[in-house]
């Protein structure tokens, strides 16, 4: 890729391979797993869609500048989410672009996607998908970690699995 205006590599290094968590100013608590990449795992604690949770989400990776990434993505769900991270400042920024039919009946998003596909593509595409119920939130940013790339053991559970802590 072509490097305009003085910008830095779109590498991402810097994000790859780290595990964080987070809550929105709104009190929705997210997990993400940046795999790889073009690769992300997360896990929805609490919020709208709590209980959701996700392997290997294709996304876009950026480097904005030195230690700002942002990560973007379209789920089978019709959901887009665009998600900056300043992990060196603990904090992020995500806007989260909701059908209409996932903000009607967001239960039936609360699952282990990756089992339900075609019946999320279905839920898409029967919609409704308008009015978008746009979520624009920060975050701070609670846990950080490098588990290093590609780790499958990393988001491996719904979140109500999970051992407490």
């Amino acid at each position: 890729m072509a490097h305009h205006l003085g910008l830095p590599r779109n590498d991402g290094d810097g994000i790859i391979g780290r595990r964080l968590e987070y809550t929105y100013a709104n009190g929705w608590r997210y997990e993400l797993y940046v795999k790889n990449a073009t690769t992300v795992d997360y896990r929805i604690h609490s919020g709208m869609v709590g209980g959701r949770w996700v392997k290997d989400q294709t996304i876009d990776l950026v480097t904005l500048t030195d230690g700002v990434y942002k990560i973007s993505w379209n789920e089978p769900t019709g959901t887009s989410v665009c998600l900056t991270l300043v992990p060196a400042r603990r904090i992020s920024h995500g806007v989260i672009f909701f059908p209409r039919w996932v903000e009607e009946h967001p239960e039936r998003t609360v699952l282990f996607q990756n089992d339900h596909l075609p019946r999320m593509r279905a839920y898409r595409d029967q919609g409704p998908t308008y009015p978008i119920h746009v979520v624009s939130e920060f975050a701070d940013i609670t846990v950080i970690e490098n588990v290093g790339r590609d780790n499958e053991d990393v988001i491996a559970c719904a979140p109500d699995a999970l051992p407490t802590r």
